[in-house]
């Protein structure tokens, strides 16, 4: 695996981080609740105080190991392809959220309430189109096919 695959993997994990986070911000727009990610995975977290801004760290960190897990493992195993692709994926880290994680920090089952589990899955289909998109993309360096 080269440099620009990494570089590729980054960035739709960084990207996709990005719009699940936005999404989640603008939930109180839709009627979802407000989901405070750096709150979340730092000052609230029971099994592991941090700093808020760690908090933000660690969602971005893992969102980009989740794009990498994606991209090596399951991309070329999982149906459809691109964005929709990636959204199937986005299933997998949402429901191990929603059933292990959102529990084990106190918060329920699909984070207790029925407007947290709409906005969780709304969050991680957006993440997931996200980086399905991205990593579909053929590289830049790829040479272009000739025309005749």
């Amino acid at each position: 695996m080269n440099s620009q695959t990494w570089t590729k993997i980054v960035i739709a994990g960084v990207a996709g981080t990005v719009a699940m986070t936005v999404f989640r911000m603008l939930g109180p727009t839709f009627g979802l609740p407000a989901m405070d990610m750096g709150k979340m995975l730092g000052t609230m977290n029971p099994m592991m105080t941090l700093p808020y801004a760690m908090g933000w760290v660690m969602h971005f960190v893992i969102g980009t190991i989740l794009t990498a897990i994606y991209a090596l493992f399951l991309m070329d195993k999982l149906p459809a392809e691109g964005w929709a692709q990636g959204m199937i994926y986005s299933l997998i880290p949402w429901l191990v959220m929603s059933l292990m994680l959102a529990p084990m920090m106190g918060m329920g089952l699909f984070g207790g309430t029925m407007g947290a589990a709409i906005g969780g899955l709304l969050g991680h289909l957006a993440y997931g189109a996200t980086i399905g998109y991205i990593l579909a993309r053929p590289d830049s360096a790829e040479p272009a096919e000739a025309s005749s």
